[in-house]
């Protein structure tokens, strides 16, 4: 008898859907899908994104950032941006806004408004938005939708399918809005000339601004930073480190002008009158002072000064401007109340 042939799937041709390159390919393919969505919307920037750059950069007011869904969370995401790179703006639900939080928006506002259809309660809330006088930028897959009869400015995210297995969780359009939103919020940054301690401002607390932070911002000064001449003696010099409001753990040793030649530590009066024989407290404090000490420009970076106290394991730095003159100090402490980690930096 014949044996009769059956046409079965190659199993080693398809990956089985618990295996390791099964779930990498999955992976690959979203990646590829919302790559293609962004690649898609940046093909199709015009004038429109043009105009809409000049609504918010002209924007008297504030730039209102709203959607549904998950288009309203990538409308936050976008809100927070424009407002972390100094541009006013605050984000409102609309179905909130239809519901008596119109009157937070003022005429002077630009509303950028979020929908893939450019449908749902959208088609509600933009025309009494340009009743109230607000200009809108609309962000969406439908450029010919009811919503963007609406808008001044339509910036169409493109067409490319979601990545989703069904084709119907927001994906790809949600990372063409993402991206597409941060297009528009940094070409504004760009366009301000925000700079870089500006953009240090905003960002006060975390690893932001500790990155930006300046050695002025964080240095002892005045009675906080002892400081005493060449001529003054160990024992003057003590006493100014006593004598500070924040117990200062050294001295600065200046000269007549006030430039910077030595520097003093608890460790080295410790040193001094542990191993040391014949000095004297009316001795010059010259005698004792570590000369030409480590030191950081005052417009360093705090993280500059951090990195020379790891490397050199000092808790204290002096900080001298251009011409060497004494302007501050800093002190270990002052850096890690700010969140700085000396054994994360070293």
């Amino acid at each position: 008898m014949a044996t009769t042939q059956t046409n079965k799937p190659n199993s080693e041709s398809v990956p089985p859907a618990e295996s390791d390159a099964f779930i990498l390919a999955k992976g690959r393919a979203v990646l590829d899908a919302e790559a293609a969505a962004i690649g898609d919307a940046a093909s199709r920037l015009g004038d429109s994104f043009v105009e809409s750059v000049r609504m918010v950069l002209a924007c008297r007011g504030r730039v209102c950032l709203t959607g549904v869904g998950k288009a309203g969370l990538i409308a936050n995401k976008i809100q927070a941006t424009l407002a972390s790179t100094g541009t006013l703006s605050y984000g409102i639900h609309p179905v909130e806004a239809l519901h008596g939080d119109l009157g937070m928006i003022h005429p002077d506002d630009v509303i950028i408004a979020l929908s893939k259809s450019g449908g749902s309660e959208l088609v509600r809330l933009l025309p009494r938005l340009r009743e109230v006088g607000c200009g809108v930028v609309l962000l969406t897959a439908c450029p010919k939708s009811p919503a963007a009869a609406f808008a001044d400015c339509v910036l169409h995210i493109g067409e490319t399918p979601e990545a989703c297995p069904l084709g119907l969780a927001p994906s790809s359009s949600t990372a063409a809005m993402l991206a597409l939103g941060d297009a528009l919020a940094l070409s504004v940054m760009a366009l301000k000339s925000v700079r870089p301690e500006q953009y240090a401002s905003y960002h006060p607390g975390g690893a932001l601004g500790r990155f930006l932070m300046k050695a002025s911002d964080v240095m002892r000064t005045e009675a906080d930073c002892p400081a005493v001449t060449t001529a003054e003696s160990i024992e003057s010099c003590f006493a100014a480190i006593l004598a500070s409001p924040r117990r200062s753990g050294a001295a600065a040793v200046v000269d007549a002008g006030g430039k910077l030649v030595g520097f003093v530590t608890h460790g080295d009066f410790f040193r001094l009158m542990t191993h040391a024989d014949g000095w004297r407290k009316s001795d010059p404090v010259s005698e004792i002072m570590t000369r030409d000490p480590k030191r950081v420009a005052v417009d360093a970076t705090a993280t500059e000064a951090l990195d020379i106290m790891s490397r050199f394991a000092i808790d204290e730095l002096p900080v001298v401007d251009g011409s060497d003159q004494l302007v501050g100090m800093i002190d270990i402490q002052d850096l890690v109340a700010r969140g700085f980690s000396p054994a994360e930096d070293a």
